[in-house]
């Protein structure tokens, strides 16, 4: 969605996942047929390893210094998620569960964003009778599901975004990382 603001240096590294997933199942399929012995086959092998290897190392460097130089500026990305239209989703699927087929929602979405864009209001801007003239079961609880806390938490599946899956998530990474 175009209120999205994405880093570019984490953007392409992740691109460069695909290119060494390529040259993972290149190297795979070379030797997939092979016997136990060295085969003619096997020079293939290290192209896809070069490649790879030339890959990651500079991707490491990268995010590493990517990592050390981020600057969080929590109140920033506080007042950002109450003025921009990062709960539009939440809204799509809030429509979805009052009857509203997801791809009718999601161009109502749509031209509510577009007409917040112009006016330079949010979503939770939009007073109650505006929504009911897009549907009459629109109640006072669209407010409730447009903050980005109960956003947030809602996804709270295996690898979700929910406070719990994530702090789920870092203690399982910090057990990694001390080896347990």
């Amino acid at each position: 969605m175009p209120q999205k603001k994405n880093p570019d240096m984490a953007e392409l590294i992740r691109g460069k996942v695909g290119r060494v997933y390529g040259d993972l199942f290149g190297l795979l399929t070379t030797m997939k047929g092979l016997p136990l012995a060295y085969n003619k086959d096997m020079q293939e092998d290290k192209e896809g390893l070069f490649d790879a290897v030339k890959t990651i190392l500079p991707s490491i460097k990268i995010m590493t210094g990517m990592i050390a130089t981020l600057q969080v500026k929590k109140e920033a990305m506080e007042h950002a998620t109450h003025h921009d239209f990062s709960n539009a989703t939440e809204l799509a699927d809030y429509l979805a569960t009052k009857g509203i087929p997801f791809r009718e929602a999601h161009e109502i979405v749509g031209e509510l964003v577009l007409k917040g864009l112009r006016t330079g209001t949010n979503l939770v801007d939009i007073p109650l009778d505006e929504y009911k003239k897009i549907s009459p079961k629109i109640e006072e609880d669209v407010y409730t599901c447009l903050q980005p806390k109960v956003a947030v938490e809602r996804r709270n599946s295996y690898g979700g975004t929910g406070f719990d899956q994530v702090r789920q998530q870092i203690k399982d990474a910090k057990k990694i990382l001390e080896g347990k």
